[in-house]
């Protein structure tokens, strides 16, 4: 029985939908051979030995840290910068459309601060169907505009962020849409583990003793850890390294559970690392019980620090972070700093996303148009879709086929 045969969905302790396998050695790839996500397709949910998705997805550089401060003899940069648009989320975009191709679907929708959106709309131009954006009346406008030039269709909602969420999850019920909502979809999920296990592979096969990530809706978080778990769970490693959280102190709200303080007052706008400023996380208890698994903690980082680790990446390791991917190194330092860290630990922090996305090379089938729409108008969002002539299916789920 395959690993694909074995994979059922399950429940967390904290009520958000798993997959889970019949873990052993046998579905680790051999070492050696192509690294990208598909390489670990026996530990992906429905996942074919020939995927339909076409751009190159996953097999990111693990960098040494050049010019190591004291305290930092073993630092990795785990540099998701490299993908087609750019970011983490290129994983889960890629696995969410391979899914919905292959059950003929037309149109992909999500809800983003940005990066998981243009991911969206660069693998749908790709794979050759339309994509659906419901961002924020905040959303930056150079991000907008990325969305926009791979052919996507934006709709700036006025209510905020949670409400574009909320759309987003009625329109790809209402109108058939595969819905890679990030946290809602649990593929997303299975996808982002996928960093885990290329850490352990460009590791020599070993897990470092801690992984800094940051933290906004929670998602890359607990596909990370999950993705350790499960390396412990094929017998892989013996052990799971500490997950070090990372927010921004005017926006953290996860971070303040964990402390078992009040949040207070959370000012998105106020952080420069806007990928991860969620005042209400889509998956945030499960977040919070991955970090608990694993021993780890929540730091959070000012935007001083933030803004001197964007800096330290572009300059000491030519990575173009973004505010959000580089909190990570930032977050790390913090840990060390207070000693949740050992200095000779082996660490890795994990660099989310580039700060200007390239351009995307893939044509798109129509171009692409902003909108702006309050979130109760789901009638006027249906009437603005007819005048764009998107196709409609039957109603889809996110079971996997």
């Amino acid at each position: 029985m395959s690993a694909v045969d074995d994979a059922i969905e399950t429940r967390t302790p904290s009520g958000d939908p798993a997959f889970t396998y019949a873990y052993r050695p046998g579905l680790l790839p051999e070492p050696h051979g192509r690294l990208d996500m598909w390489r670990y397709r026996r530990l992906l949910p429905g996942c074919p030995e020939q995927p339909r998705f076409p751009l190159p997805v996953g097999g990111t550089p693990l960098h040494p840290w050049p010019a190591a401060a004291a305290g930092e003899p073993r630092l990795w940069i785990k540099d998701e910068t490299t993908g087609p648009s750019a970011s983490n989320k290129d994983r889960a975009t890629a696995l969410v459309i391979d899914a919905g191709l292959r059950r003929g679907a037309a149109v992909v929708t999500t809800s983003s601060t940005g990066n998981a959106a243009i991911a969206t709309a660069v693998g749908a131009a790709a794979a050759g169907i339309d994509a659906v954006i419901f961002v924020s009346t905040e959303c930056l406008p150079g991000k907008v505009q990325q969305m926009v030039a791979s052919g996507a269709h934006v709709f700036r909602v006025r209510e905020g962020y949670r409400a574009a969420f909320e759309l987003s999850r009625a329109a790809a019920e209402r109108f058939g849409w595969i819905d890679r909502n990030t946290g809602a979809n649990p593929l997303t999920i299975e996808a982002k583990k996928t960093v885990a296990f290329e850490v352990w592979e460009q590791l020599g096969r070993r897990v470092p003793d801690a992984v800094a990530v940051p933290v906004g809706d929670g998602p890359t978080l607990v596909g990370l850890a999950k993705g350790f778990r499960e390396l412990l769970a094929c017998g892989a490693t013996d052990r799971l390294p500490r997950i070090i959280a990372v927010q921004a102190d005017v926006c953290a709200p996860l971070a303040a559970r964990w402390r078992g303080e009040a949040a207070g007052a959370l000012d998105p706008a106020a952080t420069a690392a806007d990928g991860i400023a969620v005042p209400i996380p889509s998956i945030g208890d499960w977040a919070l019980d991955e970090v608990r698994i694993a021993d780890g903690c929540f730091v959070t980082v000012t935007e001083e620090e933030i803004a001197d680790a964007v800096r330290e990446l572009r300059d000491t390791a030519g990575i173009p972070s973004e505010p959000a991917g580089a909190a990570s190194l930032a977050g790390l330092r913090r840990a060390l700093a207070e000693g949740t860290v050992p200095p000779d630990a082996e660490c890795v922090a994990l660099v989310t996303g580039a700060d200007l996305p390239p351009t995307t090379q893939s044509r798109p089938r129509r171009p692409g148009s902003v909108h702006t729409i309050s979130a109760a108008d789901l009638d006027g969002l249906a009437d603005t879709l007819a005048e764009l002539d998107l196709p409609r299916t039957a109603p889809l789920d996110v079971a996997v086929a």
